[in-house]
């Protein structure tokens, strides 16, 4: 079973065939879900925000939205996240498939293991077969869309960055900015799920440009790259499966 994440802008999968809704409840709490089927594949399909999307990115509930993955058999991960880049060589729409995370959340219930002594290499938080899979699929799109590789900063949201934090983050590494791939990442690990994120460009970071960041202007992007972040996924998941 594979399991599809949705952010901003992905409140649905349209191309699921033999669609059932319905809710996954766990210890941690209930996820709208959506079973289906993809290129043949059994796949389960939830909107991180909610459906209709409500929940902001510090307020979403991680533990059970991996839970339901888990204890509906889901044994790799497919998410999509809007981002910023800090990346200029970056367009908007462009696809990230990053392969390392900087987390900078904090106050968020990060991991499974609250009441015991538990572990987890996460040395490499994001599964190399499942980028693979992804990089392998990206000739479907305009050359150059898809990026391979990069460096995700998770913020605490829900509002955005100032300049000097993106400063820093440049300094750090991140070539990216978003505000929910921790612990999100972490949390399917503990779970032994395969994970794998997809980052939708959809403006340029604070302060890169001398400019504040055109609110409006991100839907367009969103709308492109969200397409594009679709057909990537499907196609990647037909060719692994095949």
């Amino acid at each position: 079973m594979i399991g599809l994440i949705g952010g901003t802008g992905l409140a649905d999968f349209p191309a699921l065939s033999s669609r059932e809704s319905g809710i996954a409840c766990s210890r941690w709490g209930q996820v709208e879900i959506l079973k289906g089927e993809l290129n043949g594949v059994p796949v389960v399909f939830a909107c991180r925000h909610g459906y209709p999307p409500r929940l902001p990115p510090h307020s979403i509930n991680y533990r059970a939205l991996i839970e339901a993955m888990a204890d509906l058999g889901v044994r790799q991960i497919y998410a999509i996240n809007a981002v910023g880049s800090i990346d200029p060589t970056l367009a908007l729409a462009d696809l990230v498939v990053p392969d390392q995370i900087i987390d900078y959340t904090w106050g968020r219930s990060h991991t499974f293991f609250d009441d015991s002594i538990h572990h987890i290499d996460f040395t490499y938080p994001f599964t190399r077969g499942l980028r693979e899979n992804l990089i392998d699929a990206s000739n479907v799109l305009p050359a150059g869309v898809v990026r391979p590789e990069g460096v995700y900063g998770c913020m605490q949201g829900p509002r955005l960055e100032t300049a000097a934090e993106i400063r820093r983050m440049g300094a750090d590494g991140c070539t990216v900015v978003g505000m929910t791939a921790m612990p999100e990442a972490a949390l399917a690990r503990e779970r032994r799920i395969d994970y794998v994120g997809i980052s939708v460009v959809v403006n340029k970071a604070a302060g890169l440009d001398g400019e504040t960041i055109d609110l409006p202007g991100i839907a367009a992007a969103l709308e492109t790259g969200v397409e594009r972040a679709r057909t990537l996924i499907t196609t990647a998941i037909g060719a692994s499966s095949a």
